[in-house]
């Protein structure tokens, strides 16, 4: 399968996940939490076929990860978390967001679809002089990188929930109790 069309449904899939599971206001679950995971680990059987290592293939990759690290972190940080009345953790995505996820999803397509039509000499050019062993290395770097970003926005959700829920135990009144 081609980069851009990897990229297309990979990007596509994950955003649609995404995007239903943190747009407007929503209870932080396990089953949310998971839900992701589970359809970054779908597309790593469909897409991740082979893990080239030769060369300078492995930094590409490490670079697709450090780059959704990043952008997860970003997303994240977009993504306010609240003690709802009920003693729940929620949290509240927005446009701005979704504009994150948005912009990281179609830069992946775009890039892969300009590999392909629009500079694929460049990019054959790019891969000979760094020692890059070609379409699979592109299309790993673009899924590790979904999965990069899926998996720190996820942490940072586990994060803020436990701080939310400590936040609750060590109020006055739970310490009354003690």
């Amino acid at each position: 399968m081609s980069p851009f069309l990897t990229a297309l449904i990979a990007s596509g899939v994950i955003l649609i996940i995404i995007l239903s599971t943190d747009l407007g206001t929503r209870k932080v679950t396990n089953m949310r939490l998971l839900r992701s995971i589970i359809a970054i680990a779908i597309v790593i059987a469909l897409f991740v076929h082979t893990l080239p290592l030769g060369g300078n293939d492995p930094w590409l990759q490490l670079a697709g990860i450090g780059t959704g690290v990043v952008c997860g972190l970003i997303a994240a940080a977009l993504l306010p978390a609240h003690r709802g009345s009920d003693g729940e953790i929620y949290t509240k995505g927005g446009i701005t967001y979704a504009a994150v996820w948005a912009l990281m999803s179609a830069s992946r397509v775009l890039f892969a679809y300009g590999s392909e039509h629009w500079f694929a000499k460049d990019v054959i050019l790019f891969s000979i002089d760094h020692k890059l062993s070609g379409q699979d290395v592109y299309s790993n770097a673009f899924v590790f990188m979904a999965l990069a970003m899926v998996l720190a926005r996820t942490a940072v959700l586990v994060v803020k929930r436990r701080r939310l829920r400590g936040v609750q135990a060590s109020t006055p009144d739970s310490l009354v109790g003690s």
